[in-house]
């Protein structure tokens, strides 16, 4: 008997990659539980499925950096409080320093559907009771028909788990000008966001090699640092939340176009995120 849960929930998180850097990603879970009917004529209550796997996945993948441990592009140092990362791809090189519940390592070579999968369902193994036999979970990223792009970005000002510095998501973009909904503006923006770190001047420190920028700021988890080439960061005079990133997309695109009115719908992962106009 198979037991299936779908959309079960959604997971907001970046990762890091041998050839984008960092990038931000959001995907939706589904989940299915092989096993025998208990006494209730159930493999296992929905309820408890639902809480307990949505609780473990917020608790370790949500607004985490993640990062395959097997990799060749990876040294890390970790103590008791904090890890201390470089990962070196194509000549390029990112750093990070940050609490240990901000980063997850991940036992692969390289951050997929398919790896990130399997290590949770080995994590999660002891979670369920002896009558579910098999755990499958499925990630899979929102279809999307227009633009979208993945930046990364952290809210130092944020009371939860938005305030870690390496967190992101997938997110689709809506522009209407005057009134008539615009594709090319939709896509000039979401190619200046592809894979983009977006970072706040205030925080901005030096950084180790003239090719990168590097942020720095301490929040209620602990001290956080990132460093980044120069070509992956965008800068914003305020911070990130997505109700600012709405209001700036508006704000820029009226520079651009003095005459005309623009509305923006910028999602922040999958349906949800703010509504700005200028």
């Amino acid at each position: 008997m198979r037991l299936f849960v779908d959309k079960l929930t959604n997971i907001d998180f970046s990762f890091l990659h041998p050839s984008r850097g960092v990038v931000g990603e959001t995907w939706q879970v589904n989940v299915e539980l092989h096993g025998e009917l208990d006494e209730q004529g159930m493999v296992v209550d929905f309820s408890h499925v639902k809480k307990k796997i949505k609780q473990w996945l917020d608790a370790e993948i949500d607004h985490r950096l993640l990062v395959p441990k097997n990799s060749p592009c990876l040294s890390i140092s970790t103590t008791e409080d904090q890890h201390s990362l470089t990962w070196d791809y194509q000549g390029r090189e990112i750093q990070t320093q940050c609490p240990l519940q901000a980063i997850t390592l991940i036992n692969a070579e390289a951050i997929t559907t398919e790896s990130v999968a399997l290590w949770c369902i080995d994590q999660l193994r002891s979670e369920f009771p002896s009558s579910v036999k098999k755990i499958e979970l499925t990630f899979v990223p929102e279809h999307i028909e227009g633009p979208y792009y993945h930046y990364t970005h952290g809210l130092k000002k944020h009371e939860g788990n938005c305030q870690r510095i390496a967190h992101g998501h997938r997110s689709s973009i809506l522009i209407w000008r005057d009134g008539e909904l615009s594709f090319d503006d939709m896509r000039i923006w979401a190619e200046r966001w592809q894979d983009i770190y977006v970072a706040t001047q205030e925080d901005e420190v030096e950084a180790s090699s003239k090719l990168n920028r590097a942020f720095r700021y301490t929040a209620q988890q602990g001290e956080f640092y990132f460093e980044a080439p120069r070509t992956h960061c965008y800068m914003m005079e305020t911070d990130s939340t997505v109700e600012l990133i709405a209001q700036h997309f508006a704000t820029e695109l009226k520079k651009e176009n003095p005459n005309s009115h623009f509305v923006v719908k910028a999602f922040e992962g999958i349906g949800k995120g703010a509504i700005a106009e200028s």
